[in-house]
């Protein structure tokens, strides 16, 4: 007996994920040729200054999270696994977007079309984290459960942290242990603010609904902004609120009021932990890194030689917004720390309420004051 076939139609798939992650470890670059010896032996150096880091991470924090991160998990990869990985990131964080799209619009996506656009998108995607495999040292990602628990993993690209140790000529021991003070803060943030992670993921879901709830006017607004467009002729980098300006790209023809405040929120919270990260790779002395000067040093003017296309091309993904986040969060802790002390700054980890404004981030007096802390003496 032949069955029949289901009156129900299958879904659309708008993203093709596992194409995704096939396109991303088939282009993902292999890094340096290395011995399998030397594999192993960077693999197990990178485990032990991964754990060597947290201590550290907690005397310079002063954060009890650290002292227990047994629900999350600590990986080394390659280059193609960190960019499967990030398939199932993006997964998690758009599936409420993606819902929302087949809930809204589901009807005028026929399933042979969509099959093509996901090909498409989950093609692209793949292509954009091959890119992506070879710049990235290490991520904490809070969003995919661990194989310990729900506290998320933190990824160490071995290929890639033994490629730029090489090429800055730097001590390796140094290096790897400066990368994993970062990383690792990373780890114990979300630690220290289990709201956290909640908290980031509905402003991310709402943003990405928002985005694709407003999609159809894309034209027009794209139409309307290229009218608009006019060279700047002097004047400040800085809107009238002290907040660098956001609106380039397409992501900002897609904004209405609710999605700029959403966004730059994000860019707040994201600014403070990259910052606070920074902060803390950097607070150590020679005594622990003994050549965390030249380090630093090297490593920054590192970017100054990349090539025009590699420039564009991190532009155009938002990759020299991410530097921004870094320094401008950088410089926020630093002011509050000297202010009020590591205590006070701490408070920023308590709830939601006490996170930072964009504005903040730029004027942290103004974060200082709102959070009632004093001067220490």
């Amino acid at each position: 007996m032949v069955p029949m076939e289901s009156s129900t139609p299958s879904r659309p798939q708008l993203v093709n994920w596992e194409l995704a992650a096939s396109s991303a470890a088939k282009l993902s670059p292999p890094g340096p040729q290395l011995r399998a010896g030397e594999i192993a032996a960077a693999v197990q150096n990178l485990r032990e200054l991964a754990d060597a880091s947290v201590g550290h991470v907690h005397r310079i924090t002063g954060l009890d999270a650290a002292r227990d991160l047994r629900d999350s998990e600590l990986l080394i990869v390659d280059r193609a696994s960190w960019a499967k990985a990030n398939t199932q990131s993006f997964q998690t964080l758009m599936a409420p977007a993606l819902e929302e799209l087949l809930r809204t619009k589901g009807e005028h996506l026929k399933n042979g079309g969509a099959a093509v656009s996901g090909n498409v998108t989950g093609a692209q995607m793949g292509a954009i984290l091959a890119f992506l495999s070879s710049k990235v040292l290490g991520q904490y990602d809070p969003f995919v459960p661990s194989r310990n628990g729900p506290g998320g993993r933190l990824m160490l690209v071995a290929p890639n942290i033994i490629s730029i140790e090489r090429e800055l000529n730097v001590d390796p021991t140094d290096f790897r242990l400066w990368v994993c003070l970062h990383e690792q803060t990373h780890r114990v943030q979300f630690a220290a603010a289990p709201w956290l992670k909640d908290h980031m993921r509905e402003h991310i879901s709402q943003l990405t609904v928002g985005l694709v709830d407003k999609a159809d006017g894309l034209s027009e607004r794209l139409a309307g902004a290229l009218k608009s467009i006019s060279p700047r002729q002097g004047g400040s980098q800085n809107d009238d609120d002290g907040v660098p300006p956001q609106d380039s790209g397409v992501l900002s023809l897609l904004q209405d009021p609710e999605d700029k405040a959403r966004l730059s929120h994000l860019t707040a919270v994201m600014s403070l932990l990259e910052g606070h990260a920074n902060v803390v790779m950097d607070a150590v002395d020679s005594s622990i890194v003994p050549t965390v000067k030249t380090i630093r040093s090297r490593f920054n003017a590192r970017g100054k030689s990349r090539g025009p296309v590699e420039k564009l091309i991190r532009r155009l993904m938002g990759l020299d917004a991410k530097m921004r986040q870094y320094s401008d969060g950088a410089r926020f802790v630093r002011r509050v720390v000297d202010a009020v002390g590591m205590e006070g700054f701490n408070r920023v980890w308590i709830s939601a309420d006490n996170l930072p404004t964009e504005k903040e981030i730029h004027s942290p007096d103004a974060w200082i004051t709102r959070m009632g802390l004093q001067p220490v003496g």
